[in-house]
């Protein structure tokens, strides 16, 4: 069994009287997507800040890419790349200028430097504005140039802290695009972020910070499964009251109404959903549209951490493991 990228076991960190970390625990499997959430000031950035070695901690110990996080940092930092919340590229230099000298600060020497610098504009799409100043790039385009400089030395790692924090649409789905591309070709990465239809869609495992503790873990639909079944909801092409009073007495115990739609639990998912079809055809009410739907990553998020002083609540996902 191939050993985690990424572990954590029991962290812990304080600044000052304010328990940042009070324990928190997590793996990554190598090739994944592992999504870090959290309100601001959870505790997701002192975490990354453990992980990539520029904060100690007080308590536990993490190993990323084999090395331990406090013992082997030197060996830890040549194999991870990190791309910070805001835009840290030289606005006076080129695009593949900035790619240029971050590869011979890693030692890459000039040949090299050169060669990967070319690679990754093209990758990234960037080779058209190469040679014009970073202050003259987009928001989108300064995103992607922060996520090529941390891949310039191949980094089995990488650590995004909110990467599509300020970008428009287009700059979100092309840094997803991105980084999708990276997983497949086998990088691991760590994704801390608010926005939580990014971690439903990249995410192979989400980890839910609160207050310094792992409040929820697991796959997107191993925490939407642990908040609730699907349901049914039907929608008709008019709110008429006598027709949704037929449909919601055909959905049966916990239906409700609400504008022109009734929704109802799915005990038993899509099997339920092709049994009211065929109700709904005979019973020949206008249906505008009939669906299962599930409880969103938004509900388990809000859940937990508005909940997560409550005992028990540590181990929301099924299978998860509580810090």
């Amino acid at each position: 069994m191939t050993a985690p990228a990424i572990t954590a076991e029991h962290l812990a960190r304080a600044f000052g009287p304010t328990k940042a970390l009070v324990d928190v625990s997590l793996d990554v499997a190598a090739g994944s997507v592992c999504a870090l959430l959290g309100r601001n000031g959870a505790g997701k950035t002192t975490t990354v800040r453990i992980l990539t070695t520029l904060l100690p901690a007080e308590g536990g110990r993490a190993q990323v890419a084999g090395f331990d996080v406090a013992s082997q940092a030197a060996l830890v930092r040549t194999r991870i790349g990190v791309t910070g919340q805001t835009a840290t590229m030289d606005e006076l230099l080129t695009g593949a200028e900035n790619l240029e000298t971050i590869g011979r600060f890693c030692h890459l020497g000039a040949a090299i430097s050169r060669r990967r610098t070319g690679e990754l504009l093209e990758q990234f799409d960037l080779v058209g504005a190469s040679r014009q100043l970073v202050k003259r790039y987009s928001g989108g385009m300064r995103r992607r140039l922060d996520l090529a400089a941390s891949l310039i030395h191949h980094p089995e790692v990488l650590f995004l802290d909110e990467p599509t924090t300020g970008l428009d649409p287009v700059g979100r789905a092309e840094m997803w695009t991105s980084i999708r591309s990276l997983v497949s070709g086998g990088t691991t990465v760590l994704l801390t972020t608010q926005y939580l239809d990014e971690a439903d869609r990249l995410a192979d495992t989400i980890v839910v910070i609160d207050r310094g503790l792992v409040v929820a873990e697991g796959t997107p639909e191993q925490l939407k499964a642990s908040i609730g079944r699907p349901f049914i909801r039907v929608t008709l092409t008019e709110a008429d009251p006598a027709a949704l009073e037929q449909v919601g007495r055909l959905l049966g115990e916990g239906a409700e109404v609400s504008g022109r739609s009734v929704s109802a639990p799915a005990s038993d998912g899509l099997a339920s959903l092709d049994q009211v079809v065929v109700w709904l055809r005979d019973l020949g009410v206008p249906v505008h549209e009939v669906g299962l739907e599930h409880p969103s990553l938004d509900e388990v998020f809000s859940t937990v951490t508005d909940h997560s002083h409550h005992p028990g609540v540590h181990s929301a996902s099924a299978g998860g493991r509580g810090a």
